[in-house]
């Protein structure tokens, strides 16, 4: 079919319907002074070989440098089995879209329904849509939720939650009335209890926490679900780190209402930041409150077997302005990867993936606070990060062991400016005895 463009009468009719003279008046509520009043300064167009060339000659300046890291904070490395970028590149996965016409889409929903029946297993609940597009926006997305459950004007947020899904949080709420109240953490670098306890009311809506949190700990669920439940608030517990489900008790079975996440961890590579998706699991009396859509399994007329799609309260269908979200589209060829990683790995292997995980990082744990000098910030238990204090500034720490080729944590000083000194480091199951021991003794020789 051919693209016809609107014509200039039908963009005058539009213009005029809207009460602007021009095209530039869409973009008035942007301020001038951000505005670029020159031409850009672009190369020419150019042919597709001299294109293809020129993006080769960018990738080659690239440069990796080999070096050994130790970074988490969000995105984790972990083993990819080869059998999920064989399955998952099939075209059957690759090409299909939205699934409108089940007749036609019977592979797709299938999916969607087998991912979503792994994450109500992970997370210990009953319902789960078939994915969002990552952890910050299904954090952001059940906040939303619990205030369209109970109409509340307030949301507790432990400040040990990624810094970059309360920042993602504070965006979606800004305008519709609902108020970010951050709940401090202890010395132990867990989120402050009494802190809590001293700030709800009957006016929270929820409770969020993280598990493991932003500092690696393990939160404790069930106090903080009875909290929240004391008030009539739900419970949320956002996971960062989809793998450490695999070990740690499911949030859903510690009283969490809603759990969300991010399911990078599933098979998906570190590169450079994603594409990667968001998991969002809940009890079953909130289903008509979950953003997305749900794939459900039923029988057609012959009694066989098929899916379809269940719920989609998405705007663009006929919910319109009673939709519950604005996401128009979900992460499904990451939820597929992320289904078969899960499958191939099954419980017994995920189970020991985490534990290889949680083993390493207590090795390294231990390597790192014997150096001299350095010492672990908090005791609470971890999974596979943890947090480290120097003793000078961790920016002097990190460019002398990235010149020894190594990335030795995420510096926690740019969010937490009392943890100037800290790192968080990161151990999963890629990192060897030798890695860790080739770190502490880096570590070690820097601070001599």
């Amino acid at each position: 079919m051919s693209y016809i463009p609107i014509s200039k009468k039908d963009e005058k009719e539009m213009l005029a319907i809207l009460g602007i003279s021009s095209l530039g008046g869409l973009f008035r509520s942007i301020p001038d002074e951000l505005k670029i009043k020159h031409d850009l300064s672009l190369p020419g167009p150019l042919s597709e070989f001299e294109l293809g060339r020129h993006m080769e000659e960018m990738a080659a300046r690239n440069d990796f440098g080999g070096f050994l890291s130790f970074l988490g904070g969000g995105a984790y490395e972990h083993f990819i089995p080869a059998v999920v970028d064989q399955l998952g590149s099939r075209n059957e996965f690759v090409t299909p879209y939205t699934p409108y016409q089940p007749e036609v889409s019977q592979g797709t929903l299938q999916i969607a329904f087998e991912f979503q029946t792994l994450i109500c297993q992970l997370a210990g609940l009953d319902i789960a849509n078939a994915s969002l597009y990552d952890g910050s926006t299904g954090a952001a997305e059940a906040v939303l939720m619990a205030q369209r459950i109970n109409g509340r004007s307030k949301v507790l947020v432990s400040r040990a939650v990624h810094p970059q899904y309360r920042q993602v949080i504070s965006t979606y709420i800004k305008n519709v009335g609902l108020q970010m109240i951050e709940i401090p953490y202890g010395s132990d670098g867990r989120t402050d209890h009494q802190a809590a306890a001293a700030s709800i009311d009957d006016d929270v809506a929820a409770i969020l926490i993280q598990s493991p949190n932003y500092f690696g700990t393990v939160e404790d669920i069930a106090s903080f679900s009875d909290l929240a439940h004391g008030r009539s608030a739900l419970s949320i517990v956002a996971v960062a780190e989809g793998l450490a489900l695999g070990l740690l008790e499911a949030p859903g079975r510690l009283g969490a209402d809603v759990v969300v996440g991010e399911g990078q961890s599933f098979g998906m590579p570190v590169s450079f930041g994603g594409p990667y998706l968001g998991f969002m699991a809940s009890k079953k009396e909130f289903m008509r409150q979950l953003p997305g859509r749900v794939a459900g399994e039923t029988v057609d007329v012959e009694g066989k077997r098929g899916y379809v799609l269940t719920l989609a309260t998405r705007e663009q269908h006929i919910r319109r302005e009673k939709a519950t979200s604005n996401i128009c589209t979900n992460q499904a060829l990451c939820a597929v990867r992320a289904a078969i990683y899960l499958e191939t790995l099954g419980a017994k292997g995920l189970t020991e993936m985490a534990f290889q995980n949680a083993q390493k990082a207590a090795y390294a744990a231990d390597a790192l606070g014997a150096v001299p000098g350095v010492k672990r910030k908090f005791a609470a238990g971890v999974f596979n990060e943890f947090v480290l204090e120097f003793p000078k500034s961790w920016s002097d720490v990190d460019a002398a062991l990235k010149k020894k080729g190594i990335l030795g944590g995420i510096g926690l000083g740019r969010d937490y400016p009392e943890l100037a000194n800290c790192s968080l480091i990161c151990v999963t199951e890629m990192k060897t005895k030798q890695d860790i021991d080739k770190l502490a003794l880096a570590v070690h020789e820097v601070l001599s």
